[in-house]
């Protein structure tokens, strides 16, 4: 109970530090996140290199228990 009490008075309180922002500016911002080119996401990691096929079929070896 106390945690979520803590959790409504800390999301209340950090409301008062957002300034409000007039719509021309907000419109202005908007337009110029719009207009700049989109980046699109990579990949964190290089594609893994394909085995070279040989053309044929090679079977594990059995380990003999």
């Amino acid at each position: 109970m106390v945690t979520v009490l803590a959790m409504l008075w800390v999301g209340w309180l950090g409301r008062e530090g957002r300034g409000e922002v007039d719509r021309e500016t907000a419109v202005r911002r908007m337009g110029e996140a719009l207009s700049s080119p989109s980046r699109t996401p990579g990949y964190a990691v290089a594609p893994p290199e394909a085995d070279r096929s040989t053309g044929v079929a090679v079977r594990p070896s059995r380990r003999a228990s």
